[in-house]
């Protein structure tokens, strides 16, 4: 498309260009000294006999490097950090609502009583003398009736309950409660408790643990492979989001720690002393972010054994064999050295023999080859 419109600059603008008003204006520069300065972009594209002008603000321009000037300072630009995993925000661990282990008992010893009694009632405890046993004068009942069958059903629910609702809670284990997939309650108390026994139970581990994985793959800082073995120190915080907010918190573990080691760079075992100290650092950092949301708390994720991968570690080890010969090689060389200079130093300062240029390189060669022949070493 071919554009039949001109623009036609002021003549102040032409002379301060150093052009003649007559000859071939060029058009006024558009971005000059300043830093801020106005473009106007709808010359640029004038496709139609009638461009729409849109005004426009200020456009910042930085500065050339290496020029001697400063640029303006602008806004920094916020790092992006991966979203951390969330759960239900309402799910959050509570205490459940329990009673005494005495309750239970109870309630359990009401219950054989009130059946024990209606026994007796109905007339079916067993004649003298077994029926004394029971503590109880003989009653001539008259079988049962649909108020004997009541009084043994309430009887045998009240036990039923009773009995059935005792637990022992133990340090460092404690149970989840739901019902009808509604989470109820935590209990996290010892000793004999009484639990209704509606409510299904999730055994789950608080205690303090310690899980060594497996050989996981890994990089140096240089790039190269590795095998590394981890012993990773957690605990379970929030039963409630461990238990309900995932699928398996152990196996979400294990991965959150493999995801780990393919960020952090390893120092392989011939690294530097810290090296492996710091990535176990940025290890723990990582993978307690990653684990807090789901109510896993991480202490410590430490690499333990750190070997290159197989692939790779047979190179590795000719390649330092190769440089642990080449530096006791040049050990050796400088001793020689050292020792030839010295040799021939004292027999010509002393004056023992009289040597010029030939016979000099003899002397140097027959010692070399006689100090490296008494070192065991190929000349």
């Amino acid at each position: 498309m071919s554009t039949t419109t001109s623009h036609t600059p002021p003549e102040s603008e032409g002379q301060s260009d150093g052009t003649a008003p007559g000859a071939g204006v060029r058009p006024a520069r558009l971005i000059q000294n300043e830093a801020t300065t106005e473009i106007p972009v709808h010359l640029l594209f004038r496709d139609g006999p009638d461009p729409v002008r849109m005004p426009l603000g200020p456009a910042v321009v930085g500065r050339r490097q290496d020029t001697g000037e400063r640029p303006r300072p602008g806004r920094p630009v916020p790092v992006r950090r991966r979203p951390l995993p969330q759960t239900d925000p309402e799910l959050a661990e509570r205490p459940a609502r329990v009673l005494p282990g005495a309750a239970g008992l109870l309630a359990g010893a009401c219950g054989l009583t009130g059946a024990l009694v209606t026994t007796w009632w109905a007339g079916l405890l067993p004649p003298p003398p077994a029926g004394r046993a029971f503590g109880l004068p003989a009653y001539p009942g008259h079988g049962l009736g649909l108020a004997h069958w009541a009084a043994y059903a309430g009887s045998g629910l009240l036990g039923a309950a009773g009995f059935g609702g005792l637990a022992r809670g133990r340090t460092g284990r404690a149970w989840v409660l739901g019902l009808f997939g509604r989470y109820r309650g935590t209990v996290r108390r010892t000793g004999l408790l009484w639990v209704n026994p509606l409510l299904p139970r999730r055994r789950v581990d608080v205690r303090l643990r310690h899980w060594r994985s497996e050989a996981m793959p890994a990089v140096d800082p240089d790039g190269m492979a590795l095998r590394v073995v981890v012993l990773v120190v957690w605990r379970v915080r929030d039963t409630a989001r461990a238990l309900l907010g995932i699928d398996d918190h152990e196996t979400y573990l294990r991965e959150c720690v493999e995801a780990a080691l393919a960020r952090v760079p390893v120092e392989s075992a011939g690294g530097a002393r810290g090296g492996t100290t710091a990535a176990g650092d940025a290890l723990t950092r990582l993978v307690a972010e990653e684990t807090a949301p789901v109510g896993v708390e991480v202490f410590s994720v430490q690499p333990v054994r750190v070997e290159y991968a197989p692939e790779v570690a047979a190179a590795v080890h000719r390649r330092r064999i190769a440089a642990l010969d080449a530096r006791q090689r040049a050990s050796m060389l400088g001793s020689v050295v050292d020792s030839v200079e010295d040799t021939v130093t004292r027999l010509t300062t002393r004056g023992l023999v009289e040597l010029d240029d030939y016979d000099r390189k003899v002397l140097v060669r027959d010692l070399t080859v006689a100090f490296c022949s008494g070192r065991g070493e190929p000349v």
